[in-house]
């Protein structure tokens, strides 16, 4: 390996828990780098399905040693629940460590982050962002105030407890005379925390000094990302219809304090078509009955949320960009059985704005409302992917679908995904 980045190249949902389950098999370490709980990876074995939020895929490798890292925000109470719910099923969730500096997501952080959307709901439809209501912007805008509180503190309930009521203080003033909603109670949340922390404590780590050895022994390491790198809140393509974190590669290393030099490979996990939640630009966007089509047999709904995903056909302008702030060195193409039944395929390839043929996304709102996508249009292969297991069978017009991509793109295509289950990978 030695260490791998998997990266979501889109706005998220490419299929990136089945990649990072299918590439455990070679790692010692599974490690999740950035995001909460507004995440959701699926994966699928056999017959069981498995919806994460929190914690890395490799959980379902029980001899993999898994890693939440620095990068992360964590609700504590979903965090538990996750871990009972996957015990309750036989997995038995003894291979975590926890960084000490990951944020902890209050019921404050939540509160004040479903407070804003309604606001902006209820006004200039333009601001409304479309979050996922976690808590997970006002934990990371904490944690850049220097004012949040990470799970150590758990730790120590006199301090926790302290540091709570002073947050409270500030957050109330918000919640009553911004919003005018009724003010949180400090020692209730303190309580419901510190009730917890038995069950989360004995999982704190140095996780930096962990990751570190690990690579000088000669360990593999695999990282996983969350959300998709056109949502990285400094490199995302559409502010401010972004993610509070850094789903880009690098962002393994910022949430794991390992050198951007470690790193061997970085994979971009890429959907043979496009899909996004919430608000924000979207120039291949299907709005009519395809679209429908898409959506429903792609099964393009929130695994956090269940909200249904907006689609639409590739978007290589996008692709392309996020090839290049990722420094992908292979693509990996997911989802291409969702397009078997099609008998014709658009993929972008430029924008027409105001007659002129531009190959990036304006930065100006007005502008991004004015382009036109440009398509090539490629023949379907009208044949069933799912039963495909190796190269030599892939039929014409999907092997040229994928030399497209290839050639525009400039990243080789190392794998393909055929389903949903561990071993639909071509």
């Amino acid at each position: 390996m030695p260490a791998t980045v998997v990266v979501g190249t889109q706005w998220g949902d490419e299929g990136k828990g089945k990649v990072v389950d299918f590439l455990a098999r070679d790692a010692d370490i599974v490690v999740r780098s950035q995001g909460g709980n507004n995440a959701g990876h699926t994966v699928a074995i056999g017959d069981d399905i498995f919806k994460l939020n929190h914690l890395p895929c490799g959980v379902l490798h029980p001899e993999k040693l898994n890693i939440i890292g620095g990068g992360m925000v964590l609700h504590p109470p979903a965090l538990v629940k996750e871990i009972e719910s996957l015990r309750e099923r036989g997995i038995p969730v003894n291979n975590l460590k926890i960084s000490h500096h990951a944020h902890m997501i209050m019921p404050y952080h939540v509160l004040l982050d479903g407070l804003e959307e309604s606001r902006r709901t209820s006004g200039d439809e333009r601001g409304f962002i479309g979050t996922t209501r976690r808590g997970i912007g006002p934990t990371y805008a904490d944690k850049m105030s220097r004012i949040g509180i990470r799970i150590c503190e758990l730790a120590d309930p006199v301090n926790f407890r302290a540091r709570v009521k002073f947050a409270c203080e500030e957050k109330n003033a918000l919640v009553t005379l911004l919003y005018g909603a009724e003010p949180v109670d400090a020692d209730e949340i303190a309580d419901e925390y510190l009730e917890i922390a038995g069950k989360l404590v004995p999982f704190l780590g140095d996780t930096i000094e962990i990751v570190h050895r690990a690579l000088d022994e000669g360990r593999n390491i695999l990282f996983e990302g969350a959300q998709g790198a056109l949502l990285d809140i400094d490199y995302g393509i559409s502010y401010p219809f972004l993610t509070s974190s850094h789903p880009v590669s690098v962002g393994a290393c910022l949430a794991t304090g390992l050198a951007p030099n470690r790193i061997d490979r970085i994979c971009g996990v890429v959907k043979a078509y496009i899909s996004r939640v919430g608000s924000g630009p979207f120039p291949t966007e299907l709005t009519d009955e395809l679209g429908i089509r898409i959506r429903d047999r792609g099964q393009e709904y929130g695994t956090a949320t269940g909200r249904p995903r907006r689609v639409g056909w590739l978007d290589l302008v996008l692709l392309k960009y996020s090839a290049l702030i990722n420094g992908l060195t292979e693509i990996i193409l997911t989802k291409v059985d969702v397009l078997d039944e099609l008998a014709d395929l658009k993929v972008s390839v430029a924008y027409d704005l105001d007659g002129q043929r531009i190959t990036h996304l304006p930065s100006d709102p007005a502008e991004r409302e004015r382009i036109v996508p440009i398509y090539e249009t490629l023949p379907g292969w009208c044949t069933d992917t799912t039963g495909l297991r190796t190269g030599d069978k892939i039929p014409g017009p999907l092997n040229e679908y994928i030399n497209f991509i290839k050639k525009y793109v400039g990243v080789p295509i190392t794998l393909l995904g055929v389903g949903s289950r561990r071993n639909q990978m071509v």
